[in-house]
């Protein structure tokens, strides 16, 4: 039954990638997807199913500050051939110092072998202990927006550290993350747009401190429309701030919420693909 719900949810997303499509255009009008809880449940039973080994086990200090982290690298390296780094970035539920949780679904993908194989990358998936990104609200825009915790500034630090001991391409720098994720995605591309390549924010709250400077990177904005944790409205007007000045996207699921937004991002690479082209 899981293998005929599964196949049933792949071709609808996959074989028909015109239907697909409509949710990955830069319009407002959200587009609705078929949803299936059980292949849902059970693409992230397999992603969690998956072994985690091949992510080392890390940690970074820097002053009083441990922050733990994961790296993954490129399967076969070639040489001196350098790599592009891609920084994963957990929600809230994944807060702690056990260097275990913070391997979300979204995290986990890049572990699938044909994933490996077609796109090798260093990916780093650090841990936050407190929040990465804090919600204050925005009284003239009327919405919520994300400010960045110290803690996350340290992620800036690591970056540079990672460039002197691997071999990195440093005009390929990529971020990616899912709801406090997704805003400390975007809260990291306003502090450094000269040092991240492009960004996908998942469900985030907005942050608008420096739309001058991010203007130009290619950064896709995805969001449910249901979503009530982290509102839907705050990706809609950052989208409409940068959509005649810049090179954002926007996806917008008229029947996804919070919870429910990666279901069609697991049975794509879509994501991986569109970052990592940029």
């Amino acid at each position: 039954m899981i293998k005929s719900y599964l196949t049933l949810v792949l071709t609808t997303l996959l074989f028909v990638p015109e239907l697909f499509a409509q949710g990955l255009t830069n319009k407002i009008p959200a587009t609705s997807i078929p949803f299936d809880s059980v292949a849902f449940s059970q693409i992230k039973k397999n992603l969690a199913a998956l072994s985690v080994i091949d992510f080392q086990k890390r940690a970074y200090f820097q002053g009083d500050l441990t922050l733990p982290y994961r790296l993954l690298s490129p399967l076969h390296p070639s040489g001196n051939k350098k790599y592009p780094l891609v920084i994963t970035l957990h929600n809230s539920s994944r807060m702690g110092n056990d260097n275990e949780k913070q391997l979300e679904a979204l995290s986990r993908i890049w572990l699938l072998p044909s994933n490996r194989k077609k796109f090798k990358a260093y990916v780093v998936a650090p841990q936050f202990a407190e929040r990465s990104a804090n919600y204050t609200f925005d009284s003239t825009r009327k919405i919520l927006v994300a400010k960045p915790s110290e803690t996350l500034k340290s992620i800036l630090s690591l970056i540079e550290q990672l460039k002197k001991e691997l071999n990195i391409d440093s005009n390929r720098v990529y971020l990616i993350g899912y709801s406090m994720g997704g805003s400390a995605a975007q809260n990291l591309m306003n502090l450094r747009p000269d040092l991240f390549t492009a960004m996908v924010s998942i469900a985030g709250v907005p942050d608008f401190s420096n739309l001058e400077g991010i203007k130009e990177k290619p950064i896709w904005l995805i969001h449910g429309k249901n979503d009530v944790e982290n509102p839907f409205e705050g990706s809609e007007v950052l989208y409409k701030e940068l959509k005649n000045i810049g090179k954002v996207r926007f996806t917008a699921y008229e029947n996804l919420d919070h919870g429910t937004i990666n279901y069609p991002l697991l049975f794509s690479r879509e994501v991986i693909d569109w970052l990592l082209r940029n």
